[in-house]
């Protein structure tokens, strides 16, 4: 296993830096989606707001194993598709009833701040809004989970039994959340379900440290667990076509409990004008 980074006072405050810019990105998001706006719209306005605060998107350009380096400034995931949508993949303009989920990744003095919010143009219908509202709820019951010196698994076992086991929802297999500090993906990877069998998620007993930061990211739906994905292509659809949700926080793990570092994303309207 990777070692897991725990960052210093200094570092603490750099990460906090990185994920005020993130939210400042957001609230750009909140006041410029409306129908109409294209995803390359939107995708060039991140980027120009991540410039303004001395800031970089530490997507463009990113690549693993098999992919591309990924083509835009943000992940612009729309209804099905739940993760790593992009202009290229999506150049259709926004519309009324749309479920837009939005992931921005900044790099700031050589430190990261990684969220995602999910935002509905218009009012929603109440499958909409239900599932929008799982989003926010499974982060906080998971972050409520976690104690310094209890173990990772609490975050998923948390999750899982509000979004599945009470809520009737699906949380989406084989995605999940991550260490931060100065690489975008740090150990630990961090579930938002219960492993199925041995070996299948083996930080699971991993326990929280305090200086620990993680970006925490649960993906929900309401048809299924499953995703697709083309062949040589970033965005992960909902396998059944059903519509989707990705809510993500930076998190990190004190002497006495957990610090939301990019707690003002709840203070945001996600239901946008149009």
């Amino acid at each position: 296993m990777r070692p897991i980074p725990v960052l210093n006072p200094k570092e603490i405050d750099q990460c906090r830096a990185a994920a005020e810019v993130v939210v400042k990105v957001h609230q750009m998001v909140v006041e410029r989606l409306r129908p109409g706006i294209t995803p390359t719209q939107l995708d060039r306005w991140v980027g120009e707001t991540l410039w303004e605060h001395n800031a970089k998107s530490c997507f463009l350009g990113y690549r693993v194993q098999r992919l591309p380096p990924f083509p835009g400034q943000a992940c612009i995931s729309r209804n099905e598709c739940v993760v790593h949508g992009h202009p290229s993949n999506d150049e259709l303009p926004f519309a009324q009833g749309d479920l837009i989920k939005v992931d921005v990744g900044a790099l700031k003095d050589g430190f990261i701040g990684d969220a995602a919010w999910t935002y509905h143009l218009g009012p929603p219908d109440p499958t909409d809004r239900a599932l929008m509202d799982a989003g926010i709820a499974s982060l906080r019951t998971g972050i409520a989970a976690i104690k310094p010196g209890g173990e990772l698994l609490d975050w998923a076992v948390a999750v899982q039994d509000l979004v599945e086991g009470q809520l009737g929802l699906h949380l989406v297999r084989g995605f999940g959340g991550h260490g931060l500090g100065r690489q975008l993906h740090e150990a630990p990877f961090i579930a938002n379900v219960r492993p199925s069998y041995p070996g299948e998620w083996t930080e699971c007993r991993v326990r929280w440290k305090p200086g620990m930061l993680v970006a925490l990211e649960p993906m929900i739906a309401t048809g299924t667990g499953e995703t697709s994905q083309e062949h040589r292509a970033w965005p992960i659809n909902i396998a059944d076509g059903s519509r989707s949700v990705h809510h993500e926080h930076d998190v990190l793990i004190t002497e006495t409990g957990t610090e939301i570092l990019t707690e003002a994303l709840e203070s945001l309207p996600d239901e946008l004008p149009v």
